[in-house]
């Protein structure tokens, strides 16, 4: 049911509770009396953290099995506010507001070729976020039983975690794309590098446009590193310092790791999506139990909705929020037979490619609905 309010753009579930009277929610969620709001936001449940990882282990080798996951993670913090009691919650930076809030900790792991999201957890506490790297790589190869590792390259900003932690994923045999933080005495370094170390490259851009950027590729070492490791100076970026790149990967050309840190955004893209259509700041409790649970969800029904828009094709690249509107968003009567449930769907511009998709599943047979099947057709009014 929580996964229903989730596709179906619910906001606040106790502002608007509309959605108890709804038959279509309740032939998904397979109850035929759906729980009142104050489920949702005051009682406790059974629901534990250990829960939530399992789930997310089960769905990632799932993404593993059906090659959805590629060599690349993305991974970023979100502060998820809380306006109720929020004495038991630390104050957490948010970049959307401008300002430090109570709130709790967030990281999101995004594959940026599939636009999945494989790792999520609103568990995260100050003194513990550097190591939340190291978490996510023991989840990814825990969750990896059938030895389908795809995964090189580990991309983060420049705060997600510290130098010792970057060389205990260089002793773990994985490779990181990061930025360095910018200090007087760096800049000033940058300053004097040799003009015949100044090389052009041209990098890839998204819409097929390709930039010219000055690069300046070297070898340096980095206390807390304790070991040299490849630095690249970029200038000509529309920035007024220069950005610089680290990275353990000594083969990869320059123009590929530049265009692999610069496909980090996604993952901000991503939860802004979160944000907008999931409502990841509207959470339903200021329990950190239900809050990582509620984040669970909002990650299955994201996937949910990759994985539909991938199987359009022309429509892979849109958001879930124009899935909803251009697919989901729609009336419906529903038939329920001895044998089958049918969902006669009223027109609408995108109907027909709808039901062209959906006559594969025509003979699939559904445990929750009964081991009945599940048909959609178009009805014959608007």
């Amino acid at each position: 049911m929580f996964l229903a309010l989730k596709l179906a753009n619910r906001r606040r579930y106790s502002s608007d509770d509309t959605w108890c009277m709804d038959r279509g929610m309740g032939l998904f969620a397979g109850l035929n009396v759906l729980p009142k709001t104050a489920w949702y936001t005051s009682y406790s449940d059974r629901v534990t953290p250990e829960m939530n990882r399992s789930f997310l282990k089960k769905l990632h080798q799932l993404w593993l099995r059906h090659g959805l996951l590629e060599d690349t993670a993305n991974l970023d913090f979100t502060t998820i506010p809380y306006w109720g009691d929020d004495s038991h919650l630390e104050n957490n930076w948010s970049g959307k507001r401008g300002k430090a809030l109570a709130s709790m900790l967030a990281v999101l792991a995004h594959d940026p070729d599939s636009g999945l999201i494989d790792y999520g957890s609103a568990d995260v506490m100050q003194n513990d976020e550097s190591a939340v790297v190291l978490e996510f790589l023991d989840f990814y190869r825990e969750g990896d039983k059938n030895k389908e590792n795809k995964l090189r390259y580990i991309v983060f900003d420049s705060k997600f975690t510290n130098y010792e932690n970057l060389r205990n994923l260089d002793d773990g045999q994985v490779k990181f794309i990061t930025i360095r933080r910018r200090g007087k005495l760096l800049l000033e370094r940058i300053d004097n590098l040799p003009a015949t170390g100044w090389k052009t490259v041209r990098v890839e851009c998204a819409g097929n446009k390709q930039r010219m950027l000055k690069v300046f590729d070297e070898m340096v070492f980095i206390k807390g590193y304790d070991k040299e490791i490849r630095q690249i100076t970029i200038t000509g970026n529309g920035k007024i310092k220069p950005a610089i790149i680290i990275t353990n990967d000594t083969d990869l050309h320059v123009e590929q790791i530049i265009r692999k840190y610069t496909r980090r955004r996604m993952v901000e893209k991503t939860i802004s999506e979160q944000i907008d259509f999931f409502h990841l700041n509207l959470v339903s409790s200021s329990m950190v139990i239900k809050v990582d649970f509620d984040l669970t969800m909002s990650i299955l029904a994201h996937n949910l909705y990759r994985v539909f828009a991938n199987e359009l094709g022309r429509y892979s690249n849109n958001t879930a929020q124009t899935m909803y509107d251009k697919f989901v968003l729609n009336g419906a009567d529903i038939e329920i037979g001895e044998k089958a449930i049918k969902v006669l769907l009223k027109k609408k511009r995108q109907l027909p490619l709808i039901l062209e998709t959906m006559q594969r599943f025509n003979k699939q047979k559904y445990p929750v609905l009964s081991n009945k099947n599940l048909i959609f057709e178009g009805a014959t009014y608007s």
